[in-house]
């Protein structure tokens, strides 16, 4: 029997709000431990929590830029179990009346566009974070609790269970992710626990109508464990069924290091956290001009984003999409085309030379040394013929490590562009005088040869000659 896969993801994605959801305490990631607390947020008896209005601005954000119906009535639920990093023993999260429901996003596949539903997008409270001696529970001597990150906001955004791949899926938590930061609602900071997924996995027969048990695997903050825990996760549960054996709806967790996934658990239903409104707030009611005022003022998607740089900027539909993946790389093209350089080309030294360097010192666009402004005034010298392509290079290479203009650099170092004609054809004419081999092959039918004529011509030039006035005059005197 063949099986197909069925994904779906709850992806927890932290506000970046200065305070927590209902207290005043800071949300600064990387305190010291328990200095981020207060009664409110620990629970203590005789407190009442208090919503954060941006809170409820950035879920209906949220909810507008995926397409999400905006409840104008919502409300808060106590969903309540127990473990050591839940100070109330409840969770403060919404459960029938959530802020947004009934949206979607388009993701890209090697079939085309896909459409993936968004059952439900709603507000909650984030848990603290257990600390181990050793790497794990099981290996522990003693675990301790930071409760820091109690209280701090956090959207859970439910796909319906839409995905068939690990690519689909990755592809679709890059597509939240992008939107998250273009709406400015979210760091998305995977490595600090910002965004994460708990990834639903099941298998059916081909053609089925009916879901096969699921597991769900909890806490995933990497694309690349994504996609690694989904692939095992498959693999496991296709040799279970092949061997006859049933799958059981169980928690697991991932172990990256062993690459495999592990049970943790059997897996809550609904009616087992016994939720109940919560009693101490109030319920959310927003107009519906409220409601229009946060749409208006919602900036550019990310696929609109991409349409435009398709449309008027000419670039490819995977040139548009990486640079569009995220929102500072967007705009940082775009302030490289606001000097006035070509947009391809602006395309080609930013996903080329700039990615290259900033990958190999593991920096992030924001933290590039060579500014947007910096970058299209070199690419605007290129373009007047200032300087070659190749001399862009050692310019960028400079730039890379001084602050000065490109201009000023070309000046500098005497890297103007040779454009003199009567100088370039002196070098070409000493060039076909110590090359006999090479002009004897190229006028006996091999046209390649001129390549390494010109490349005498360049070195002998260092690299400032006019490549096209080069190519021009070499053909010209070896045609003669």
């Amino acid at each position: 029997m063949k099986f197909e896969t069925v994904i779906g993801l709850e992806i927890h994605c932290e506000l970046k709000t200065n305070t927590k959801i209902f207290c005043g305490c800071a949300t600064t990631f990387g305190a010291a431990q328990n200095t981020h607390v207060c009664p409110v947020c620990l629970g203590l008896p005789g407190v009442l929590p208090v919503v954060n209005r941006r809170v409820v601005e950035f879920a209906i954000k949220a909810g507008l830029a995926t397409n999400c119906t905006i409840n104008e009535y919502s409300k808060f639920d106590r969903k309540n179990y127990y473990y050591p990093d839940l100070p109330k023993n409840f969770q403060t999260s919404q459960y029938d009346l959530p802020i947004a429901e009934h949206g979607w996003v388009d993701i890209d596949t090697a079939a085309g566009k896909k459409r993936i539903r968004l059952t439900r997008i709603h507000m909650e409270e984030d848990a603290g974070k257990l600390v181990h001696s050793g790497t794990t529970i099981k290996d522990s001597a003693t675990s301790n609790v930071d409760y820091n990150r109690t209280g701090v906001p956090l959207l859970e955004i439910v796909s319906e269970p839409d995905m068939s791949s690990a690519e689909e899926a990755r592809a679709y938590m890059e597509k939240i992710k992008a939107i998250m930061e273009y709406i400015d609602v979210s760091n998305c900071r995977m490595e600090e626990g910002n965004l994460r997924a708990d990834i639903n996995v099941s298998l059916c027969p081909v053609g089925s109508d009916v879901l096969g048990t699921r597991t769900e695997m909890k806490n995933i903050n990497s694309f690349k464990a994504l996609e690694d825990a989904i692939n095992y996760e498959v693999e496991r549960q296709t040799e279970v069924l092949e061997d006859g054996g049933h799958i059981v709806q169980e928690t697991r967790t991932w172990d990256p290091e062993r690459g495999i996934t592990l049970s943790m658990r059997s897996k809550e239903e609904a009616h087992d956290y016994r939720y109940m409104p919560e009693p101490d707030l109030p319920p959310i009611v927003t107009s519906a001009a409220e409601i229009e005022a946060i749409r208006a003022a919602l900036p550019e998607l990310p696929d609109a984003r991409r349409a435009r740089l398709m449309d008027e900027a000419g670039l490819s539909a995977y040139d548009a999409g990486i640079i569009t993946s995220s929102r500072a790389m967007a705009e940082y093209y775009d302030a490289i085309t606001a000097t006035g350089a070509d947009a391809k080309l602006a395309a080609n030294w930013l996903m080329g030379d700039l990615s290259k360097n900033l990958n190999a010192e593991g920096l992030t666009i924001e933290q590039s040394p060579v500014d947007a402004k910096r970058l299209g005034e070199m690419i605007l010298l290129i373009s007047k013929g200032t300087i070659s392509s190749k001399i862009g290079k050692t310019v960028f290479k400079e730039m890379w490590t001084s602050p000065d203009a490109p201009e000023k650099i070309v000046k500098d170092k005497g890297l103007v562009q040779i454009t003199d004609t009567k100088e370039i054809e002196e070098i070409v004419e000493n060039v076909i005088a110590a090359n006999t081999k090479a002009v004897e092959d190229y006028k006996g039918g091999n046209k390649k040869a001129i390549g390494a004529l010109v490349g005498q011509v360049m070195k002998q030039s260092k690299g400032k000659a006019n490549p096209q006035m080069v190519n021009e005059l070499l053909a010209k005197k070896l045609d003669a």
